[in-house]
């Protein structure tokens, strides 16, 4: 049976989760297919601008607060797996925590990169046809990990 404790924490990490996922998924649904629409001067200079506008404090708390969130489930889960919402909890949150670590290790440093650029140059072109596909494929991957994530720890919820 799953405790009060654990029950409120796997609660604001499955809708945190999917808040976070949702956010992910309307990049990859339309706002990268629109910005690719673009000249790769405008796409550059929008997707810069989006970079730039991201890291607002409600954002960062969605992100790194339901990471957190996750991290305590998770090695709460790791003291009774012998309970089934256990596993629904621990795999929830790895999953949830995938989508951070993807973001800190591959979308943060090219986001980086994207930033360096000058949207004017010959060289902007090919560094946004570079950025828009592997971008938005690896963002397809953390909006997968994060609402799977925040499915399996709705499932913990039932089997609690």
């Amino acid at each position: 049976m799953i405790d009060d404790y654990s029950r409120v924490l796997t609660l604001v990490g499955a809708v945190s989760a999917g808040v976070v996922g949702g956010a992910f998924f309307a990049f990859s649904a339309f706002v990268m297919k629109a910005l690719g629409r673009l000249t790769p001067a405008q796409g550059v200079s929008a997707m810069q601008a989006i970079n730039k506008a991201a890291p607002t404090p409600v954002f960062m708390l969605a992100l790194f607060g339901t990471a957190a969130v996750c991290v305590v489930l998770a090695v709460s889960a790791l003291t009774r797996l012998g309970e089934e919402p256990a596993v629904y909890e621990l795999v929830g949150s790895l999953l949830y925590l995938a989508t951070v670590v993807l973001t800190i290790v591959y979308h943060v440093p090219r986001n980086d990169a994207l930033a360096l650029v000058d949207p004017g140059t010959d060289a902007a072109a090919a560094a946004w046809g570079r950025y828009l596909d592997d971008w938005t494929t690896w963002n397809h991957v953390r909006t997968a990990t994060s609402i799977a994530g925040s499915a399996v720890l709705t499932l913990a919820l039932r089997a609690g």
